[in-house]
């Protein structure tokens, strides 16, 4: 195993890190491979390569199953696990196999894993008041395809600490992203829909960041119902420009609750899951509402979750927002985002200089550097963790 004595690995000018990430969508494995030297404000990333690869449909159909929290036991969990262990160290093989790089010459992995459940707010169990969060992807696995440490497992450690475990990505996002001149808000548009907004010259305890709602979540399961199955997400938003926003649907989904619970919040597939396309899809049977204006609406609301997340919980409104993840691409969604927020500039990340693609990735290479050198990589300002503590846990 390499660099089995961390102190070098810490005390090395410059660290070749991959960050590993799987998201709600459950679409596949982001695997980013990073330069990163330094840590805290004195950080610099650069991004050397970035691989999608793309779960198959099998896998990917079982994942979203167990992440309903209503099928698979102990038994399946552990096989999941290891099995998405073995395709993330796969994965990552064949990033330092595109990239031009031996695995030898990685110094270190951060990995995210699959949420299969989050439980963010207390729940009774057997006498108890628990909170929790379940990340699966086993990282050993990935250690030994690699040969390096690899570091992942983080939202527990918050949660231990009173926070939500998410959202995790705005600790990565005030070391990169933050200017002195400008407030600038950061929109990832995955399966669920995050913001962070950095007040012009900010500090960490600034930060204000939270799930906005459902990202591609919903918009991804009505494709898939208008198409019989043969689309899995609504490519450059063309379905849901064919259709018409439905004034009447718009307004019942506006009436969730969750987009007036006040932060910190976080949210998931446990709560935008099948259920809630179920109720929504029946409710547009009743008042006759055609699935392809389902999809048109359920685009719109997307944007109406983030413009009421800015208006209600930003502490500044925004000079400039930046788009990231898949959302990023869906031509329809950032035309209602415009309208939606016609004072802000709406940019994507390609915009400046960064990719939407990677993103996510590699704000867990990122955490797995802050980690690694013992610095405290939460914003208890944005979980509501007590305190701030170290996340993450290694396998090496």
């Amino acid at each position: 195993m390499k660099n089995s004595d961390l102190s070098v690995l810490i005390n090395q000018k410059e660290r070749n890190i991959i960050g590993l990430m799987s998201g709600t969508s459950a679409d596949g494995i982001d695997a980013v491979l990073t330069k990163i030297s330094g840590y805290g404000r004195e950080i610099r990333v650069e991004q050397l390569d970035f691989l999608f690869v793309p779960f198959e449909s099998r896998v990917r159909e079982r994942i979203l199953q167990i992440g309903e929290g209503t099928v698979g036991g102990s038994a399946e969990i552990c096989k999941m696990s290891n099995l998405l262990g073995m395709l993330y160290g796969e994965a990552c093989l064949s990033l330092c196999k595109k990239a031009g790089m031996k695995p030898s010459e990685i110094d270190l992995a951060g990995n995210h894993g699959q949420t299969v459940w989050h439980m963010p707010l207390q729940e009774e169990y057997l006498g108890y008041s628990i909170t929790g969060t379940l990340q699966i992807g086993e990282d050993a696995r990935i250690a030994e395809a690699l040969g390096c440490p690899v570091i992942g497992d983080f939202r527990v450690r918050d949660m231990a600490a009173g926070g939500l475990g998410a959202p995790l990505v705005p600790y990565t996002e005030y070391l990169l992203y933050r200017r002195e001149d400008q407030t600038v808000a950061l929109q990832n548009i995955g399966g669920i829909g995050n913001i962070t907004v950095l007040p012009a010259g900010c500090g960490p305890e600034q930060v204000t960041a939270f799930d906005t709602g459902p990202g591609n979540m919903v918009m991804d399961a009505l494709t898939a119902k208008l198409t019989g199955g043969k689309q899995s997400y609504d490519q450059g938003g063309r379905l849901a420009a064919a259709g018409r926003v439905n004034e009447v649907l718009l307004k019942y989904l506006l009436e969730d609750p969750y987009l007036k619970r006040k932060p910190p919040k976080t949210t998931g597939r446990e709560y935008y899951g099948e259920k809630y396309v179920t109720e929504l899809t029946a409710f547009a049977a009743e008042k006759g509402i055609s699935l392809s204006d389902c999809l048109a609406t359920a685009t719109r609301f997307t944007a109406e979750t983030i413009r009421a997340g800015l208006k209600g919980f930003a502490p500044k409104q925004p000079d400039l927002l930046i788009i990231g993840g898949g959302g990023s691409k869906n031509y329809t969604l950032m035309k209602h985002l415009r309208e939606c927020l016609p004072e802000c500039q709406v940019i994507t990340n390609e915009d400046v200089g960064y990719d939407s693609d990677s993103k996510e990735a590699v704000a867990f290479a990122v955490l797995a550097n802050e980690a690694l050198g013992g610095m405290a990589n939460n914003v208890p300002s944005v979980t509501g963790a007590s305190h701030p503590v170290v996340m993450g846990k290694i396998s090496r």
